[in-house]
């Protein structure tokens, strides 16, 4: 596993460390005891509730290394560090799309907070890597599957 550093803003640390507390303390326990019910079932070679858990419990401690080393190599992007200037991580930014004349807003954030349901792309996506440096009235063109879209920057804001 590679330690490559992991760009996350405050309230993404806050996530995951949540998630890791989660998963070191409640799932840990459920699965335990899973564990220990399904050792009562008998034979434990043919016994697919103990497989089960033990998949499980293989599947969260797996996850419990991936975010502990995802938190020990994060580099914090704070309020401090975002500039209005230019778009950069943490920057959420107005954009127009020319062709559909529609105004979109994203917030760019590292990969492993990307969420674009809600409107979080990651820096490293099509949009994100196109318009990371750009200024207020930059237009520039994406390539996305579709083909190219023209956005027009038109806010930049922390």
């Amino acid at each position: 596993m590679t330690n490559r550093e992991t760009i996350l803003t405050p309230e993404g640390v806050a996530k995951l460390e949540q998630e890791l507390q989660r998963l070191k303390t409640i799932r840990r326990k459920e699965i335990a005891d899973r564990i220990k019910q399904a050792i009562t079932f008998g034979d434990l070679s043919e016994n697919s509730e103990y497989d089960e858990a033990k998949n499980e419990q293989a599947f969260n401690e797996g996850r419990i290394v991936a975010l502990e080393n995802l938190l020990k190599n994060a580099k914090i992007i704070d309020d401090e560090d975002i500039s209005t200037d230019v778009v950069s991580i943490g920057s959420t930014v107005k954009l127009l799309d020319v062709e559909l004349d529609e105004v979109i807003e994203y917030t760019i954030v590292g990969s492993a907070e990307a969420d674009p349901a809600k409107n979080k792309i990651s820096n490293q996506s099509p949009i994100g890597s196109s318009i990371i440096g750009k200024t207020e009235g930059d237009v520039v063109e994406v390539a996305v599957p579709d083909g190219t879209i023209t956005l027009k920057i038109l806010e930049i804001k922390k």
